[in-house]
């Protein structure tokens, strides 16, 4: 049997209405990151929370475009080759 750890790190910053995230996935063998941002509707009352779920599910969706991305490269590059 073979266990794996991965490390996820989302760091938030908050600027004004703005919300940003830098985000890390460090697999051992690679590193991913991803940056997004959230603002506020100006209509909508202050609620700093809301923000931060929004950068890091737009980070976190991201992460997971890049790990799709580069599973299916792997996978081509890891295909048995049809030499005849």
């Amino acid at each position: 049997m073979r266990t794996k750890q991965w490390s996820l790190r989302i760091d938030l910053f908050e600027e004004g209405d703005t919300t940003k995230v830098h985000a890390v996935l460090d697999t051992g063998d690679n590193k991913l990151e991803a940056r997004t941002a959230a603002h506020r509707n100006p209509n909508d009352p202050p609620a700093p929370e809301i923000g931060d779920e929004y950068a890091a599910a737009r980070a976190l969706i991201d992460l997971g475009h890049q790990l799709l991305r580069a599973g299916l490269s792997d996978s081509a590059a890891n295909a048995p080759s049809e030499a005849g």
